[in-house]
């Protein structure tokens, strides 16, 4: 699938936009260490602490990185979101420039209200800008385009790090299955 700006784009970038849209997935080497560092930084999210917050982001932006043995990052967690008329800005990566490494910058409290932002929505966000980092230190494209494959990696990591728990349905009385 491709999106309404890929018309705008040049022929290279049409050729990354492609390449990217191709790949669907990131595969984890070791997703159980990480699952303990995702449920420490629900811990500190819900305890609406900002620099616990940013410290367990860190954590878990190195213990990717590490998983995946690209370059490492740096995060910065920041109170409330800045808004315009546009909305709200959620998340934002800078690129790696010569030596200096990229980074992710979040925001933990919605603009208006200034409530913690939920845990998945805090975590996707996080996820969302760490596959920019991806896109250039693992996959090494050119630039890093919001391409359905984009949102594919991004969820897989999603279901790699928050499993899905396990229901069990109980039968209901009075019914023969």
């Amino acid at each position: 699938m491709v999106f309404d700006y890929y018309q705008k784009l040049t022929p290279p970038q049409q050729r990354v936009y492609r390449a990217s849209d191709q790949i669907t997935l990131v595969r984890l080497n070791d997703r159980e260490s990480l699952i303990p560092v995702v449920a420490a930084l629900g811990t500190a999210l819900a305890a609406a602490h900002r620099a616990n917050t940013q410290k367990v982001c860190q954590k878990l932006a190195q213990a990717l990185s590490d998983d995946l043995k690209i370059r490492r990052l740096n995060v910065r967690v920041l109170s409330a979101r800045p808004h315009d008329s546009n909305g709200e800005l959620h998340g934002m990566y800078e690129p790696r420039h010569g030596v200096k490494p990229g980074k992710i910058t979040l925001w933990m409290r919605t603009a208006r209200q200034q409530r913690v932002v939920a845990f998945r929505t805090f975590l996707r966000t996080f996820l969302h800008e760490f596959g920019h980092h991806l896109d250039y230190e693992l996959l090494k494209l050119a630039d890093s385009f919001h391409t359905e494959g984009f949102f594919k990696r991004e969820s897989s990591l999603f279901r790699q790090l928050v499993p899905r728990k396990k229901t069990i349905r109980k039968p209901v009385q009075g019914r023969a299955d």
